[in-house]
């Protein structure tokens, strides 16, 4: 199960669903959740329908489909469960193929590594920070808040979403190590593609750091509940739908990056246009970082073209077909469950990341890998081929129709800005 980890006093047994509100495809899991208080051990049972419908034999892992807080009278102790899970495929790349991983390290020694920066020349969080140390630190933080007073609440929650996404990289690293043949199998393991795992981490760490001080610093968020909403997301992880493999996992790492980049790179402009500069800076220095680490994905995608170019462009087509999904989308700030796609409203709105990017995100890498131009495909492959080169025009002209018909709230409060009312459309 993947309700919970090992040690989180959960367990589960299936049970029969009561006969007057039994479906064929369905089947009830009691859940039990101890906890010690006081020295007594206490036992809060609850009960989560899912879908049994899609099981497979290997690798299956069945999830909740709704949001769940265990308890029963139980204010002090309750645990979360993720609201979007899908029923899981496990290990679907075929043992075989896991070889060609393993022969592609040296390659990946001297074409994947280079696109790391030695810890000595790459810029720390510091250097764009007011300096604790010096006399006038006082001075440089007023400063700083003068120019973010300037900042309006919609731009605030984008940046604060992105620093949020970038702040649960325990989750991104622990992803990576699920890729079978590129995994970082001791935890110090000196393998090209650990290497590459821990140092690209520790780079993006610095990316969260800077955010969440600068954040801190402007004194215009609610620390508190961003620092809340952040603990939720790494305890809830992701569901890339990678399935264990490195054909999935380092496209969607590839589109990831590519949407990293042109998000800071827009928070980056929008900065310099509210004339906060320094924070232009920070933004566009984290931009320059995504744009580096996506050359390195992509790069490893492109090898895999070379080498196996029908079982890349039907990975390439899965990834598409199931769609990318943002890292943090199973953000929650402990109140409201449906913050990431109020987030995700505002930054449509505002430019900050956008349907349109995401088409052209799917464009730029199609051309990159010459998509367009591969032969020797099988049938099958052509079929996927035909399917991924004709997406983006199909995106396109769906959020054109789209964004005709607007539904839903014109407005919402985000608990990080202290509950002020931000336009969604």
């Amino acid at each position: 199960m993947a309700l919970a980890s090992p040690g989180s006093g959960i367990c589960a047994t299936a049970v029969p669903r009561p006969a007057r509100d039994r479906s064929s495809c369905m089947n009830c899991l009691t859940l039990a959740h101890s906890s010690r208080a006081f020295g007594s051990l206490r036992t809060t049972p609850i009960r989560l329908w899912v879908s049994s419908r899609r099981l497979r034999l290997r690798g299956t892992v069945m999830t909740a489909a709704i949001p769940v807080d265990v308890g029963n009278g139980v204010k002090e102790a309750t645990l979360y469960v993720p609201q979007e899970l899908h029923t899981q495929v496990t290990h679907s790349m075929p043992p075989e193929k896991i070889e060609l991983f393993k022969s592609l390290e040296d390659w990946a020694e001297e074409n994947v590594l280079p696109y790391l920066k030695s810890v000595e020349k790459c810029w720390q969080p510091q250097d764009y920070l007011p300096e604790p140390s010096s006399e006038g630190f006082l001075d440089e933080v007023k400063e700083l808040r003068q120019r973010a007073a300037e900042l309006p609440d919609d731009y605030l929650v984008c940046l604060v979403g992105d620093m949020i996404t970038e702040e649960a990289l325990p989750t991104y690293q622990t992803m990576l190590n699920t890729l079978d043949g590129v995994r970082d199998v001791t935890g110090a393991s000196l393998t090209s593609w650990a290497r590459w795992t821990r140092a690209w981490t520790a780079e993006e760490n610095r990316h969260g750091d800077l955010l969440n001080k600068y954040l801190y610093l402007t004194g215009r968020v609610d620390m508190r509940v961003i620092e809340k909403t952040i603990q939720y997301l790494i305890g809830s992880g992701m569901d890339p739908q990678t399935e264990n493999s490195p054909y999935l996992g380092f496209i969607y790492t590839s589109f990831q990056e590519r949407a990293t980049f042109v998000s800071h790179g827009n928070t980056a402009r929008q900065a310099k246009e509210f004339g906060d500069f320094k924070l232009a800076q920070i933004c566009g220095i984290i931009a320059a970082d995504e744009r580096r680490h996506e050359n390195a994905y992509t790069k490893i995608v492109e090898k895999l073209f070379e080498l196996d170019p029908d079982d890349t462009i039907l990975a390439l087509e899965d990834m598409m077909r199931k769609k990318i999904s943002m890292p943090a989308h199973l953000m929650y700030d402990g109140n409201d469950r449906n913050i990431f796609d109020k987030f995700s409203l505002v930054a449509q709105r505002t430019g900050v990341y956008t349907a349109k990017d995401y088409a052209d995100i799917l464009e730029h890498l199609v051309k990159r890998w010459n998509v367009e131009k591969l032969s020797g495909l099988s049938s099958r492959g052509q079929q996927a081929q035909d399917y991924v080169c004709k997406l983006a025009n199909r995106i396109r002209k769906l959020e054109e129709r789209a964004s005709r018909v607007k539904k839903g709230p014109k407005t919402a409060s985000f608990s990080w800005i202290f509950n002020r009312e931000v336009a969604l459309q």
